[in-house]
């Protein structure tokens, strides 16, 4: 089989390599495609995947490509992997909302909606690309921000792309960790959407456990979402949220924190990842233990700002390990190609599973993959504050999607202004207008 990967020259790409070294089953990856616009990343990162493969007998080959119809032409699996704008972009997110006093996060927010107005257009064309090229492909995507990318695909390609993330599986595994449970046998019933979601249960044998751990101060204090989040208040919402809602619960302490901070966390990683890629421009540079010690400085530093907030100290061994989400990529393709069942929490077309959104709405939830693809699992409701964070979030997505079909300008401040960690209209305003101004790719927003 020939896996894609778009963003082939990505920091993160030797994680997935690294899980298919993994696979020697028949029917596994044999080619692997980097496709990449910057040619001295896909070149790095191309010397790391050899020096990984050493020694493996089976190694799939790596061939690196600028040529994105070669990449696509053949492919039984995309995985995307982009990153409009680079680091830099990323940076010049985070400043511009944190100078208006909100915050800037990737994924989360203002930052967030900036980053999904710059990639929706790039992803959308990839997606009518891949129909064209690679129309059985399944595609896979991690480009974040993944619901809403996923979503804006899925209007192409239909249920052949699934998002996922590795937030719900390392929040999963910390869980069951703590209650002596196996990870890989635990049903874990996580429901919302991509990095606004929350554990309401984890079922052993058909037991749910959670409510065990919940009643424990001391295990709740021993994992670091206990610890981020505090045990009075897992209590009082009897869930475990996902890390990403501290930005939620927490938001004027994440605020201050991130704009006391010396230095964003975009413009961290721009600044070390800088600092690799020059590395491996030396042909005498060890590629696999420089990739290695970077990525364990990127791991360990990770949420740095909101864990100093909570006083949850630093971060779990176990937490730096690899096995997030290349691992669900892997399990996936195998369910999809191999008809190998599996549960996962993925990123997929709601389908009626949340009665409070449309059935085009992806959502993040457990689900049921075969041949066939990823079936969500019936859930529970959502709890009236739950469905509050969700339907606004959703609605900010659903804005955003319109202002990168329509290039519409009022879209887009709507999808600032409706967001719940943006307080007022004339804030959302300034920040179409700061953000159009570092982003030549915003030009497209031009139509009232």
């Amino acid at each position: 089989m020939k896996l894609t990967i778009l963003g082939g020259g990505g920091f993160r790409v030797p994680l997935v390599y690294g899980a298919l070294l993994g696979d020697h089953a028949e029917g596994r990856v044999s080619r692997v495609a980097l496709y990449d616009t910057d040619a001295d990343r896909l070149a790095a990162v191309a010397r790391v995947l050899a020096e990984q493969a050493r020694g493996v007998h089976d190694a799939p080959a790596v061939v690196p490509t600028g040529d994105l119809d070669e990449a696509l032409r053949g492919a039984d699996f995309v995985f995307s992997a982009i990153r409009v704008g680079g680091l830099a972009g990323r940076a010049a997110d985070e400043r511009v909302a944190l100078d208006e006093g909100v915050l800037g996060q990737e994924t989360v927010g203002a930052g967030g909606i900036a980053f999904g107005l710059r990639t929706v257009p790039v992803a959308v064309g990839l997606a009518r690309r891949i129909a064209r090229l690679a129309p059985q492909a399944w595609v896979i995507n991690f480009t974040n921000p993944a619901g809403l990318v996923t979503e804006a695909m899925s209007r192409h390609l239909g249920d052949r792309v699934i998002g996922i993330c590795d937030s719900p599986v390392g929040l999963g595994r910390r869980i069951a960790r703590v209650l002596g449970a196996d990870p890989g046998r635990a049903w874990i019933d996580y429901v919302g959407l991509n990095h606004l979601g929350w554990v309401r249960g984890l079922r052993v044998d058909g037991r749910d456990e959670l409510p065990r751990l919940l009643a424990d101060p001391a295990l709740l204090g021993s994992f670091e979402e206990g610890r981020l989040f505090g045990a009075d208040w897992l209590r009082s919402l009897g869930a475990i949220p996902n890390e990403y809602l501290h930005y939620y619960y927490f938001n004027r302490e994440a605020v201050r924190a991130y704009q006391e901070a010396g230095q964003t966390r975009g413009a961290f990683l721009r600044d070390q990842q800088e600092g690799f890629y020059a590395r491996m421009k030396d042909p005498a540079a060890p590629a696999l233990l420089t990739w290695d010690r970077t990525r364990a400085e990127r791991e360990a530093t990770y949420m740095a700002e909101n864990r100093d907030v909570a006083g949850a100290g630093e971060r779990e061994e176990s937490d730096l390990e690899s096995g997030g989400y290349e691992q669900v990529a892997l399990a996936l393709m195998r369910a999809l190609a191999r008809d190998e069942r599996a549960s996962l929490i993925l990123d997929v077309r709601n389908r009626g599973t949340l009665p409070v959104l449309d059935g085009d709405a992806v959502i993040e939830v457990p689900c049921l993959v075969d041949a066939n693809g990823a079936h969500p699992v019936a859930v529970d409701p959502l709890p009236y504050h739950a469905v509050g964070l969700v339907t606004a979030v959703k609605a900010v997505e659903r804005a955003v999607l319109e202002a990168a079909d329509t290039g519409s300008r009022s879209a887009a401040v709507r999808a600032f202004a409706l967001h719940p960690l943006v307080d007022s209209v004339s804030v959302a305003r300034r920040l179409v207008d700061g953000y159009t101004r570092v982003h030549p790719g915003l030009a497209y927003l031009d139509r009232p």
